[in-house]
C-alpha cells in the first residue's frame, strides 16, 4: 500500500475546512480524488467531472453509536472545495466494479435509501488500482467496526484484495502540538487488519493459507500456480472417493434395507397421525358448533331483555293518562280549569313529538301500535283544537258585546271618556297560554281566531272613536273664521277679522293623543296575544302624552309572559315572514276608525282653514314616532291623515288663488291691489301656525300664492292704460316689499320672492322715469341718439357735415330744449306726481328721475365735446345745481 503523501494530507485538510465551513462537526478519516461520470454520457462525448470523496465520522454526544458518512465535494469557480452530496454509510448496500472498464478503476456505490431508483447511479473512477483498493479497504473496515456488517462486493477478487492489503501498510500522520511551537506532523506506521467475513477471509484462514503455500514451496504472489495445484489435487480426491464407494457395496445394501424398514415405520406412523388428526378435527368442529350455539343463545337473551325494556318505554310513551284525555275531550274552559287544560296541551304536544323522528327511532315509525297511537293523538288534537277555537270565538264576542252594551265605557254628553281596555286585556291574558299551545298543535287554527278577535274588537274601537269624536266636536267652542282672505270686495287696507281658533288644534291633538297610543297598544297586544312572531312592537321615542295617559300605559303592561311549550320565554324572530299576515290582520282590526279622524279634520277645516298647518305639524310629529312593525296600520292612518290635511289646505290655497285671479275683471284698477297687503296678513297668520315639519307645506302655499299674485299683477298692468302700466307695477311691487320686509328676513321662501319683487320694481321705475325724461326732452336726446347711431358707420369728423347734424342744428336744438329749463324740470316733476297714487314713493322716484336725467345729459355733453369741439352748452355741474335748487 502506498505511503501517505504530503498531497494527501493537504487534501484532507482542505476537505476538513470545507466540511467545517458548512457547519458540520465531523472528523475526516480518508479522502481521495475521483472522477464522476454516468457511463452513457462519456460515450456521448461529455467529460467526467472532478470530485473528492471523503469518509468522515461523528462522535455521538449522547452515548450512542458513532456515525459515519461519505461526502462528495466539488470544486467551486475559485478552485475551493465545497460540499456537494452526503451519504450515510449505514445505508451502503453494494460496492460493484464496472465490468466494462478493463482497468478496474471504475465502480458504483449502491445505497438502499435512495428514492429515485430509475436514475442510474453515478460511476466513480480512481486514478489507479492502489487508490481504488485503499478506498475499498477504508470503507469495509469502517462498516465492520461501526455497523458489524459488510456491504456486498461485486466484480472484485476478494483474495487478491486481501493479499494486497497484507503487503501494503499505509502511514497515518498524526498532528501533535508542541510546547514551543505550532502543530507538527508525526508519521505513524499501522498495520491494516482486514477482517473478511462471508466473502473475505479471516485472520486464521490467512495464516493457514500462508502455511499451505509454504508446504507447496509457493510464494504469496503466485496465486495462479496455487490455484492450478489445488484443482489437480481436488480431482485426485474425487477419484479416490468414488473408488472407495465401489468397494463398500455390501455395506450400502445393509444401509438401504435399514432405510426401507424405517420408511415402512414412518408410513405406518403417518397413517396413525392422519387418523388422529381427522378425529381431532371433528372434535374441534363439534366444540366450535356448541360454542356458537351458546353465544347465539346468550346474545338472544340479552337482546330479548333489551327489547322488553325498549317496548316498556314505548308503551309508556303510547299510554294516554285518563285525566289528560278527559280535559282534552270534554273539559271545561273556565278560568279555574285553565291550568289543567294547559297541562293537557303540554302533554299532548310532547306526546306527539315523542313518537316522531328524531325523538323516536325510525324503525318504530311503521309499527302498527305507533301508527294507531299517532292517529289517536291526532284525533285528540283535532277535537281539542275545535272545542277551544269555538269557545274562544264565542268568548271574544261576548266580551265585546258586554262592553258595547254598557254606556259607561263611552264618551257621553258633557263628558269625554278615555277608552280603557285594561279589564278586556286582563281577561284575554287568561287564555294567552292556551292560544300559544293551539299554535303549536295546529297553526292553521289561529286564522279564524284572529279574524273573530279582529271583528269583535273593531266594533268596540269604532264605537269608542265615534262617540269620542262627536263629544270632542260638541264640547269645543270656537268661532268660525272666514275663508275669504284675498277677495277684492273690501278696501285694500282691510283684512278679514280672525278669532282665536287654537281650541280646534287642541281638539285634534287630543284626538291623536288619546287614540294613537291606544291603537299602537292594541296592535302590540294583538300581535303578542295572537302569537305573531315579529320584532319589538311598541315604539320608543314617540310623542309624549299627558300624565294620565302615561300612567295608564305604565299600568297596562302588554307583556303576556308567553312561553313556549318547553317553558322558555318566547323571543320573536326578527327575520320572520309573518309581518305581512300581521298587517293584514291589523287592517281588519282597525279598519273604519279613520273615518272619525277624517270627520275631525273636516270640522277643523270648516272653522279655520289655516289650522290645517298646525294639524299637519301635529300629525307629522306623531308619524315620526311610529317606527314599530306592528304599528303599520297606525303609520298608514297617520299618513292618510297627513294627506287629508294637505288636500284640505290645498283647497284653501286654490280658493285663495281664485280670489286673486278675480281681480283681473276690474280693468281700471289703479294703485295698490287689495290682495297685496292682505297676503302679508295671511302670511303672518300662517307663520304663527307652523309646527314641526309643516314648513314644507307652507312654503309650497307661499310659492303658489305669490306666483299667482305676480302673474295677476302683470296681467292687470298689461290690460290697462299703457302709460300707467309701469306705475301699477312699481306701486304694487313696492307695497309687497314694504308689507313683507319683516317676514322675508326670517322665511327663505318669502325672501326669494322679496328679491324678485325688488328686481321687478327697479325695472318698472327705470321704464317709467325713462319715458318721462324722453317725453320732456325729446329733441335733445333724439339728436344725441342720431349722433350715436352714425358713430358706428362714419368717423366723428364727418358727423357735423351730415344733414340735420351740423353745428347750427346743434345750437338750435340746445336753445330750444334748454331755454326755460326750470319750467321743463317742473313739468317733469308734475308728470311724475300726477299718475302716482302712493305719495310715499314720490321722493325716491324723483331722486331716481334726477339721477337718470343727469346721466343722460352727461352722455350728451361728452358726445358733443367729442364731435363738435368746444360748443357753448350748459355743463353737467350747472345742470346738477339747477336740479338741486328746484
Amino acid at each position: 500500500m502506498a505511503k501517505a503523501s504530503v498531497e494527501d494530507m493537504e487534501l484532507r485538510r482542505a476537505c476538513a475546512a470545507a466540511i467545517a465551513s458548512a457547519g458540520a462537526k465531523e472528523e475526516v478519516v480518508f479522502s481521495i480524488r475521483v472522477a464522476k461520470g454516468r457511463g452513457i454520457f462519456e460515450k456521448l462525448g461529455r467529460v467526467a467531472k472532478p470530485r473528492v470523496i471523503a469518509l468522515t465520522s461523528k462522535n455521538s454526544t449522547r452515548g450512542d453509536q458513532d456515525r459515519a458518512f461519505l461526502r462528495v465535494l466539488k470544486y467551486s469557480t475559485g478552485g475551493v472545495l465545497e460540499p456537494a452530496k452526503l451519504y450515510k454509510l449505514k445505508h451502503l448496500s453494494k460496492v460493484e466494479v464496472v465490468s466494462n472498464d478493463t482497468t478496474g478503476c471504475t465502480f458504483i456505490l449502491g445505497f438502499d435509501n435512495l428514492r429515485n431508483h430509475t436514475v442510474a447511479p453515478p460511476q466513480w473512477t480512481m486514478r489507479n488500482i492502489d487508490d481504488r483498493n485503499r478506498f475499498f479497504l477504508s470503507v469495509l473496515n469502517i462498516c465492520k467496526e461501526l455497523f458489524g456488517r459488510l456491504p456486498k462486493v461485486v466484480g472484485i477478487d476478494i483474495v487478491e484484495m486481501a493479499l494486497w492489503a497484507k503487503e501494503n501498510t499505509p502511514t497515518v500522520t498524526n498532528e501533535v502540538s508542541s510546547d514551543n511551537g505550532p502543530m507538527r506532523e508525526v508519521p505513524v506506521m499501522r498495520e491494516i487488519k482486514v477482517t473478511v467475513e462471508k466473502d473475505l477471509v479471516s485472520q486464521a484462514e490467512e495464516e493457514d493459507m500462508e502455511s499451505l503455500l509454504d508446504t507447496y514451496v509457493l510464494g504469496v504472489g503466485e496465486a495462479d500456480a496455487f490455484s492450478e495445484r489445488m484443482k489437480k489435487e481436488l480431482h485426485a480426491l474425487e477419484a479416490a472417493n468414488v473408488h472407495s464407494l465401489l468397494e463398500s457395496e455390501f455395506l450400502i445394501e445393509e444401509v438401504l434395507q435399514g432405510l426401507e424398514a424405517a420408511h415402512a415405520c414412518v408410513d405406518d406412523m403417518d397413517e396413525w397421525l392422519r387418523i388422529f388428526n381427522t378425529k381431532l378435527r371433528h372434535m374441534r368442529e363439534d366444540i366450535a358448533s356448541i360454542e356458537s350455539r351458546n353465544n347465539k343463545l346468550e346474545m338472544q337473551s340479552v337482546n330479548n331483555k333489551a327489547l322488553m325494556e325498549e317496548l316498556d318505554k314505548l308503551l309508556e310513551r303510547l299510554r294516554i293518562p285518563s285525566e289528560f284525555a278527559a280535559s282534552l275531550t270534554g273539559g271545561s274552559f273556565e278560568e279555574s280549569r285553565m291550568l289543567k287544560n294547559v297541562e293537557a296541551c303540554e302533554w299532548l304536544a310532547g306526546a306527539i313529538r315523542s313518537i316522531e323522528v328524531p325523538n323516536l327511532d325510525p324503525s318504530y315509525t311503521n309499527m302498527r301500535a305507533v301508527r294507531e297511537k299517532r292517529a289517536e293523538l291526532e284525533k285528540l288534537k283535532t277535537t281539542f283544537v275545535k272545542r277551544a277555537s269555538e269557545f274562544l270565538r264565542n268568548y271574544f264576542s261576548s266580551l265585546v258585546d258586554f262592553m258595547i252594551g254598557d254606556k259607561s265605557y263611552f264618551s257621553q254628553r258633557g263628558q269625554l271618556k278615555r277608552p280603557d281596555h285594561a279589564d278586556l286585556r286582563y281577561k284575554c291574558r287568561t287564555y294567552a297560554r292556551l292560544l300559544q299551545h293551539l299554535k303549536s298543535l295546529d297553526r292553521s287554527s289561529l286564522g279564524p281566531l284572529r279574524k273573530a278577535y279582529c271583528q269583535s274588537l273593531n266594533l268596540l274601537l269604532r264605537r269608542e272613536a265615534r262617540e269620542f269624536a262627536n263629544e270632542l266636536r260638541a264640547s269645543t267652542k270656537a268661532s268660525r273664521n272666514p275663508t275669504v282672505w284675498l277677495e277684492g270686495s273690501t278696501g285694500p287696507s282691510q283684512a278679514p277679522n280672525s278669532a282665536d281658533t287654537s281650541t280646534v288644534s287642541e281638539a285634534y291633538a287630543k284626538m291623536l293623543t288619546i287614540f294613537i297610543p291606544l291603537l299602537v297598544d292594541e296592535s302590540s297586544f294583538f300581535a303578542h296575544f295572537m302569537c305573531f312572531e315579529v320584532p319589538a312592537l311598541v315604539p320608543t321615542g314617540g310623542p309624549a302624552i299627558n300624565k294620565k295617559g302615561a300612567k295608564d300605559r305604565d299600568n297596562d303592561d302588554d307583556d303576556l309572559g308567553i312561553m313556549d311549550p318547553d317553558g322558555n320565554d318566547m323571543k320573536p324572530d326578527s327575520g320572520t315572514s309573518e309581518l305581512g299576515t300581521l298587517n293584514e290582520a291589523l287592517q281588519e282590526l282597525l279598519d273604519g276608525i279613520q273615518e272619525d279622524f277624517y270627520a275631525v279634520v273636516d270640522w277643523a277645516y270648516k272653522i279655520d282653514p289655516l289650522r290645517c298647518i298646525s294639524m299637519h305639524g301635529i300629525t307629522e310629529r306623531y308619524l315620526s314616532g311610529q317606527k314599530a312593525d306592528a304599528a303599520g296600520f297606525v303609520r298608514k292612518l297617520l299618513h292618510d291623515l297627513e294627506s287629508k290635511i294637505s288636500v284640505q289646505f290645498g283647497r284653501f290655497v286654490d280658493e285663495a288663488c281664485h280670489q286673486i285671479e278675480r281681480n283681473e275683471r276690474n280693468i281700471r284698477q289703479m294703485g295698490v291691489l287689495s290682495y297685496i297687503p292682505r297676503f302679508a296678513t295671511l302670511a303672518a297668520r300662517m307663520e304663527q301656525y307652523i309646527q314641526g315639519q309643516s314648513r314644507e307645506l307652507v312654503d309650497k302655499a307661499y310659492t303658489k300664492l305669490v306666483s299667482t299674485m305676480f302673474t295677476t299683477l302683470e296681467k292687470i298692468a298689461q290690460s290697462g292704460d299703457p302709460k300707467g302700466a309701469d306705475i301699477v307695477l312699481l306701486e304694487n311691487y313696492a307695497a309687497f316689499q314694504n308689507s313683507l320686509y319683516d317676514l322675508a328676513n326670517v322665511v327663505p321662501t318669502l325672501a326669494k320672492f322679496y328679491h324678485q319683487a325688488s328686481e321687478a320694481y327697479e325695472q318698472a321705475c327705470t321704464r317709467h322715469i325713462g319715458g318721462i325724461i324722453t317725453g320732456q326732452f325729446s329733441r335733445l336726446f333724439e339728436f344725441h341718439r342720431r349722433i350715436e347711431e352714425l358713430s358706428f358707420t362714419i368717423t366723428p369728423e364727418e358727423i357735423p357735415f351730415q344733414l340735420g347734424l351740423s353745428k347750427s342744428e346743434l345750437r338750435k336744438v340746445v336753445k330750444t330744449s334748454l331755454s326755460g329749463i326750470d319750467k321743463s324740470i317742473n313739468a317733469m316733476y308734475r308728470r311724475l306726481q300726477r299718475n302716482l297714487t302712493s305719495e310715499e314713493l314720490l321722493p325716491s322716484l324723483w331722486d331716481k328721475c334726477k339721477k337718470e336725467f343727469l346721466e343722460k345729459y352727461d352722455s350728451f355733453v361728452q358726445t358733443v365735446m367729442r364731435i363738435y369741439g368746444n360748443e357753448n352748452i350748459p355743463s353737467v355741474d350747472e345742470m346738477r345745481e339747477l336740479l338741486s335748487s328746484l
